[in-house]
């Protein structure tokens, strides 16, 4: 047995801002084939709901607690948005810079990064990457302020909920989240060239169950000529 300790050096651990946002839209298929960078991003807000006690009552107690199904939607707050999400906002280009709105919204998924720091490293020690899934945009309200001695550039939110992706062995889901500094390096960086391209690939948002996979892998095993190529 050993005394809880609170507050040990280099565990003090903290998680802040949000970058390297991508943006997929969703395929005819159900996969997400092809990201594009999202720049202009201040806030993106995770906003689950859900899972809330229903009590039902039988012989005078508290028979059994029934829990309502969970939910994951959030809103994003930014000064810019990719032209490929037009069409997750209901709007679409008829021709050359002209736009209609009130059309259907396109499904989308979303990877965005945390990072996570601690009282030595700073913001240096990790991140998180945020994979999500299943998401669809609501209509959002847009405000145009007069040009002043304090002029604001529009900073639009718009709110999102999902539909959980099917996960074999688990409950469907909306969200994943990456550890960084508990996943091999390695395989962290293969990861980040899927998910934010490379030279040789686009980027791509693979589905739950892949990520799952590729990161329950073993680590392929080298020969004993790989551990000693000069014999």
């Amino acid at each position: 047995m050993a005394k809880l300790v609170f507050d040990e050096v280099g565990k003090r651990i903290y998680e802040t801002g949000v970058d390297h946002c991508v943006l997929f839209v969703q395929a005819s298929d159900g996969t997400y084939p092809l990201g594009v960078a999202w720049s202009g991003i201040t806030e993106i807000q995770e906003n689950p709901s859900g899972a809330e006690s229903n009590k039902q009552y039988a012989d005078n107690i508290d028979y059994l607690n029934l829990i309502s199904k969970e939910t994951f939607g959030g809103s994003i707050a930014t000064f810019t948005t990719p032209k490929e999400w037009e069409e997750c906002d209901g709007s679409k280009e008829v021709v050359p810079g002209v736009f209609i709105h009130q059309q259907n919204r396109k499904t989308f998924g979303l990877c965005y990064r945390t990072q996570v720091g601690n009282d030595i490293d700073g913001t240096d020690y990790g991140y998180k990457l945020h994979l999500v899934w299943g998401a669809k945009a609501s209509p959002s309200e847009r405000s145009r302020s007069t040009m002043n001695e304090s002029p604001e550039a529009v900073n639009p939110s718009f709110t999102f909920d999902t539909t959980p992706v099917t996960v074999p062995g688990f409950k469907p889901t909306s969200h994943l989240e990456i550890l960084s500094t508990a996943v091999p390096a390695e395989k962290l960086k293969a990861f980040e060239d899927i998910v934010y391209g490379s030279e040789s690939s686009d980027a791509r948002l693979p589905l739950p169950q892949e990520v799952l996979e590729f990161f329950s892998e073993s680590p392929t095993p080298t020969t004993p000529e790989e551990e000693n190529p000069e014999g």
